[in-house]
């Protein structure tokens, strides 16, 4: 029945989202960006492992795809319970109310970057729902041609995150963000013109490469803004903004899917990561070192 895949998908929702949180208050203040690119490296490799190895194995069993991913989970809990547990100091209770009043002003900061926190997310989910139906009837690609897409562009990714992050460390992240969205975008386009397989794969590639120098800098930029003792209200704060985004893009690319067809989500996404790249490239280079009024002064 729905409502127990409903059910199930918002506890399973529930369940991740303060593991991600707590993976995220662990990376160094002093090499942010290469942390960044090694913990969505590790996330990246599962993420696109997944789908590769359930559509090999739906082709015989869609049981064994379910077992699959129970064990896996199983798998998951009981590595969480090898986490060696931390020896804390004491330290003075903050009370919730000033702490939010302390990362509102953090927030305040950050204003300019809270729409492009919200329209990445909301561009990404609205391929979620055509993605595969797109790379079918308007690539012409088979199943294991679009598993092997899959495998380029994330592969590609996961290549590129520690070195982009590391790079980003050194040379500042405006021009990753700035070239990264904008490539995005490019190759996206270039999807949208049905190119033939060779090149469909080259833009595959493209994509990955542009989604590692985009997400480390990314998100040690957003780190820069956390503050230090509030590591976790902080991270939680911001994965909510960035959750409206991905809430509301699903469903507003399968509407726009059936009313427009799949290739003008897939050009409406393009112009969006293209957009967000042009307006971080008017943004001053001080909004890239997280600095606050007070740091300036």
């Amino acid at each position: 029945m729905p409502w127990i895949f409903i059910s199930a998908a918002g506890l399973y929702g529930l369940g991740i989202s303060p593991i991600w949180i707590y993976c995220l208050t662990k990376v160094k203040e002093e090499s942010r960006g290469a942390q960044m690119g090694f913990l969505y490296m590790i996330w990246l490799v599962g993420l696109g492992s997944g789908p590769v190895v359930l559509n090999l194995v739906l082709v015989h069993s869609e049981m064994a795809s379910y077992w699959i991913m129970v064990l896996v989970s199983a798998g998951a809990w009981l590595l969480s319970l090898m986490i060696p547990k931390e020896a804390h100091a004491e330290v003075a209770a903050v009370p919730f109310r000033k702490q939010l009043a302390v990362l509102g002003t953090h927030l305040k900061d950050m204003r300019l970057l809270l729409p492009g926190m919200i329209l990445q997310t909301l561009a990404a989910g609205m391929l979620q729902p055509i993605l595969p139906s797109f790379v079918k009837d308007h690539l012409g690609m088979a199943s294991w041609q679009y598993t092997l897409l899959l495998l380029a562009g994330g592969g590609f990714t996961a290549l590129g995150l520690i070195p982009m992050g590391r790079l980003s460390d050194r040379l500042g992240k405006k021009w990753f963000l700035v070239v990264g969205f904008i490539l995005f975008g490019v190759a996206l386009y270039g999807l949208t013109l049905g190119p033939v397989t060779v090149l469909a794969f080259v833009w595959a590639v493209t994509l990955g490469l542009s989604y590692a120098a985009v997400l480390p800098a990314w998100n040690a930029l957003l780190a820069a803004y956390v503050p230090p003792e509030q590591k976790g209200l902080g991270w939680g704060v911001l994965s909510a903004v960035e959750g409206i985004g991905g809430l509301l893009g699903p469903i507003i690319g399968g509407f726009a899917a059936t009313g427009y067809g799949e290739p003008s989500v897939v050009l409406s996404t393009a112009v969006i990561f293209a957009v967000i790249g042009v307006i971080y490239l008017l943004f001053p280079f001080r909004l890239f070192r997280g600095e606050t009024p007070a740091q300036r002064m």
